[in-house]
Order: C-alpha cells, then structure tokens, then sequence
C-alpha cells in the first residue's frame, strides 16, 4: 500500500527521534539528564487543578468551539497589562499552540504557498505547515551574532508571489534570542510593503533576561489588522500537556474564517480550558518567580560553554534555550555516542541535533540545542558532563 507523499516527506522530530539511544542508555544503569526537550520541570501551579476540582457540572459538555468565555476573558485581560486590547470575538482557543499555528497557515496559504521564517526555527513548523502543503523558506541567522535578523534587503529578496506570511517566535525557540524593538518595526514594514501577514508564537514572552523585554508584535498598531498572535499555557505555567493554546488578531475577517476551523473539530476540552482560565489570573509576579528561576540555569549553561575550546555561542537572552556550535563534525554522532558509549559515573546527557532546527541543508550540523530545564544543581552537574565528553571524544 502506498502512503501519500505529504506524510513522506514530513520529517522526523529530532528532539524525539533519538530516544531509544537514552531508553537504552537508561536500562544499562546510567542517568540521563534531559536537556532535548523543552518540558520545564517547574510544578504547574496549584490553581489549574483547584480550578478543575472545583467544576462542579455534573455532565462534561462540549464546549464552544470559540472556547470557554472565562478563559477567552481571562487572556483579554493577560493582554490588556501590556495595553494589547483584544475583543471577546478576536481570540481562538485551540488544542495547543500546534493547532493554532496549523489553522493559521490554513486560513492564510493555499497548496504551493511560502511562509519566511528565521532559521533556526522551532523543528515543528515543518510539521503545521508541511501537512497542509505549504513550504517554509528559511531566512538564514547565525550564531555569530546571537541569530538576530539579517538586514531588510537581504529578507525582501526571499519574497516571491507565493510568501503569504512571515513567521516567527519572540522570545527564539531554539535560539533564546529576542528580537529588538527595531528588528520588529522591520517586520512589521516589509509585512506592509509586500502585503504579508505576520504569525507572532509569543508562547516564551514573559522569559527575557538582563533587563530585556519580550515585545508583543500586538503592542506595534500599523500591522494590527496582519498579525496573528500565537499563545500557549505550555511553558509559561508549565502545563504542556493541558494542550491550551490561542490565536489572538485584530483582524475580524481573518478570524471568522478560522473560526470555521474550530467549528470543524467542535472544541478544545473543557475541564483543562477551566484549568488554564485559572492561570491566566495568576498575578504577575508570579511569571517574574519562573523568569529569575530561569536566568540562573541560563548564566550557569553559558557560562560553561563559553569556557569549552571551540565552542561558539554567544548568550540567550529570552525563552530557555541556546544553540550552540560544537567542536565536532557531526553533532548527533556526538549525542548518539554521548547515550551509547560515555558516561561519568554512570552519568550522561541528551541533547537534540540542531541540524534539524534548519531548513538550509548543510546548516546545524555541529551545534545543538539544548533546553534548560532543569533545576541549577543538575544543569551545573550536565553542563560539567558535556565539557568532560567534548575532552573525551576530541582524543579519539
């Protein structure tokens, strides 16, 4: 039987295809500490399953397909700190910031369209935008320079008939770089130039460092009426598996057209929507509590690289991620070898390849990604792990 070409050519995660190398890294007795995955390991606050526990139907219904009015007005006033007013009827509850960022790419591109996005880019944007035809055309960053953006003629060149859209997350995932205030205004006027939409994943905002901030595009009025704002509750309350994301625009129009997406596959599940209505009334300092927390693990894998011969990286200032430049040829022979073949005292690490992080071939292919969450204790002891493998595998 023959599979369709679209599932072919869909790639695999590579923050997950190496996990049987740790599965089986762990039956041999050693402890592996995960640094591939961004699933914080932060307690979800109490109030999710207080909320949840308190629901007191005696019948789960469904829900509306818009979502649940508590949590749709529980993100009106999320966004309303920032002075970022959304109407009842201009934000989307959906199944995850996944779904949200399917629908989107959707609702805006036909079979053969282009989206522009920086790479290196959350790996998964092939997946919502490959399944539905649609192609991602990279605008190349470096690590040289912490992966901001190259300048607007080099980004305008990229733009054909078939660009719909330019995505993007702010904070970066994979790179933890946050935009500045005039990458964004550049953004914002190459979308008004060339009649593009602009898809901001603002799932990190919240997590910048050093004094910096992570600036909504929904804060910039001249492109209100062309951006898409992409929220989750996954990593900012550290409930990925409540799958509650949202899609937020100005944009009515574009809105009541997804809006027929949501109807198609009826609703998000109710109780966890109860759930993510309660953290979104979480006062602020409660984000400010996880950034700090956040910071430190940051200056404590920084600080190590920066110290590794030959490793090249310059310091994230957003999200809780870096992309690094390893001294290897291939970086997932070295996480590969890293699982099967290392171990200090029954110790190892795993990180993800970032190669697949890029959609340039070629590119990535001595860096990795790693994600710090994990408490500083253990990211200080897997950090000094990664020094001693890096010693050991350049003798071989």
């Amino acid at each position: 039987m023959k599979f369709s070409n679209r599932i072919q050519d869909m790639q695999e995660s590579p923050v997950r295809k190496l996990v049987p190398y740790a599965q089986r890294a762990k039956a041999q007795g050693k402890h592996v500490y995960h640094l591939n995955i961004g699933q914080p390991d932060i307690e979800t606050p109490s109030v999710f399953m207080d909320a949840i526990n308190d629901y007191d139907s005696k019948i789960i219904k469904y829900s509306f397909s818009q979502g649940e009015p508590t949590l749709i007005t529980a993100i009106q006033k999320y966004f309303a700190r920032d002075e970022i007013y959304f109407d009842h009827d201009e934000i989307l509850i959906t199944n995850g910031g996944s779904e949200a960022l399917t629908f989107s790419t959707i609702a805006i591109c036909d079979p053969g369209d282009e989206i522009l996005v920086p790479e290196p880019f959350y790996t998964n944007y092939n997946g919502f935008t490959g399944e539905v035809n649609v192609s991602i055309k990279p605008i190349t960053t470096s690590a040289h320079n912490g992966f901001h953006l190259p300048s607007q003629e080099e980004i305008e060149a990229l733009i054909t008939p078939k660009t719909k859209a330019i995505l993007f997350s702010n904070p970066g995932n994979p790179t933890g770089t946050i935009l500045t205030k005039e990458e964004m205004l550049m953004i914002a006027d190459i979308a008004i130039k060339h009649n593009l939409y602009i898809i901001s994943d603002e799932v990190y905002r919240g997590f910048a460092f050093d004094g910096l901030e992570g600036i909504s595009m929904g804060s910039i009025k001249s492109v209100s009426d062309r951006t898409i704002i992409i929220e989750s509750v996954s990593k900012r309350y550290s409930a990925c598996g409540a799958r509650i994301g949202s899609i937020a625009s100005k944009n009515k129009d574009l809105m009541k057209q997804i809006l027929k997406l949501c109807q198609a596959r009826l609703c998000v599940a109710t109780l966890e929507q109860i759930g993510a209505a309660a953290l979104y009334q979480l006062p602020e300092d409660y984000t400010e509590s996880i950034r700090s927390e956040y910071e430190a693990r940051r200056n404590i894998v920084y600080e190590t690289l920066k110290k590794i011969p030959g490793v090249v990286c310059e310091k994230p200032t957003g999200a809780f991620y870096v992309v690094a430049k390893l001294p290897v040829e291939d970086a997932e022979e070295f996480i590969i070898w890293m699982l099967t073949e290392f171990s200090d005292n029954k110790e190892t690490v795993m990180m993800s390849p970032a190669e697949g992080f890029y959609a340039t071939k070629g590119l990535g292919k001595d860096e990795v990604r790693i994600a710090y969450v994990l408490n500083t204790k253990e990211m200080a002891r897997a950090m000094d792990l990664l020094r001693i493998a890096l010693e050991e595998y350049n003798k071989n």
